[in-house]
């Protein structure tokens, strides 16, 4: 039996390098401290050093309290709230991540800043790339790393925001495994792996935002490369869009609406899963055109004050539904016809683009 180790991947971190400010040379710098860099490593970068030799900072303005900047840059760089808990809020940014406050740090810099994450990570891991091979002939893959927090663990871990050379995924759907099962659904996000192990050497306060991985055999993409763009799940397989707390106050009526097929069946739907919790009574569905965004929701019981108000409270309740499931919508009242009945018209879609 060999006394040692199987041969495997290596990480090694990249010390020396300077504190970084807007305009640095980020690739020079890493060429100089790690001339060793070789064919089929990977580099990866902490997202803030990116960040700040981009001049992705905020400043904190003069007496201006810390902590409202940073609330003031998370309205900026986020396009809803998923989840809050007092001032936490957990956000989906511009680029498509889910990540507290917008990816807004405020460690390793001085009390006058804020670093943002990179306008594009993904472009500035191949600006990094072709950089690298331009001064030290180089054949390399970039992951551009940030900490993120996650749901139902505690601790944090390092995943990919950027990435170039590499592809992000690797695809077992298919492949069958020692006792003959059929992998339905594994998918492994390999640049997080990376970017995770990489952290071990970098660490939070030593000072290290440069790691590399060495030994890892790369698939590179195929075709154009998609950067980290296949790891967002959003959309129709987000199956967490929005926390109990912020689900009713997300949503907002919606002016512009895109038909999207299944309308009439979303809203039965709505209804049945609504009308569970609140008091039974008949309500007619009546569909318009043919998709059209329009579902007339009609009470044919003699119109009452008790009526009225169980009809608002179970349309309350279908709209959240809808809105979880994805939904836009805009309700318009019709009123009563002949004063015996209540009507009112559900428009439902998605945002325009």
């Amino acid at each position: 039996m060999s006394a040692e180790p199987p041969a495997g991947y290596s990480v090694h971190p990249v010390p020396g390098l300077p504190e970084f400010s807007p305009g640095d040379d980020l690739a020079g710098a890493i060429a100089a401290a790690a001339p060793w860099l070789a064919d089929g490593d990977v580099v990866v970068v902490t997202s803030k050093v990116v960040s700040k030799v981009e001049g992705r900072l905020v400043r904190v303005e003069p007496g201006e309290d810390r902590e409202a900047a940073r609330q003031r840059a998370i309205d900026a760089e986020s396009v809803r709230v998923v989840a809050r808990r007092g001032p936490l809020r957990i956000v989906e940014t511009r680029h498509g991540w889910v990540v507290a406050a917008a990816g807004i740090d405020a460690s390793n810099v001085p009390g006058d800043a804020l670093v943002l994450l990179p306008e594009d990570a993904d472009a500035s891991a191949s600006d990094l790339r072709t950089r690298l091979a331009e001064l030290l002939g180089v054949d390399v893959a970039v992951v551009v790393s940030d900490t993120f927090g996650r749901a139902w663990r505690e601790g944090l871990t390092d995943v990919a925001v950027g990435a170039a050379g590499i592809a992000p995924l690797e695809d077992f759907r298919g492949a069958v495994d020692r006792h003959g099962n059929t992998l339905e659904t594994t998918q492994v996000a390999v640049v997080d792996e990376l970017a995770s192990a990489a952290d071990l050497v970098k660490g939070k306060l030593a000072g290290v935002p440069v790691a590399v991985v060495r030994g890892l055999p790369l698939r590179r993409p195929a075709g154009e490369d998609p950067g980290t763009r296949p790891l967002v799940r959003l959309g129709p397989g987000d199956l967490f869009p929005y926390g109990s707390r912020d689900l009713v106050a997300s949503r907002a009526p919606a002016e512009d609406l895109l038909p999207r097929d299944g309308e009439l069946a979303a809203v039965a739907e709505a209804f049945r899963v609504a009308s569970a919790a609140l008091p039974e009574f008949p309500v007619v569905l009546r569909y318009g055109g043919e998709e059209d965004g329009v579902v007339d929701v009609h009470l044919p019981d003699r119109a009452t004050v008790t009526s009225a108000l169980n009809l608002g409270a179970l349309l309350g309740a279908v709209v959240v539904q809808l809105h979880a499931d994805g939904w836009r919508t805009r309700w318009e009242p019709v009123g009563t016809p002949g004063g015996s009945s209540l009507m009112g018209r559900l428009w439902l879609g998605t945002a325009p683009p």
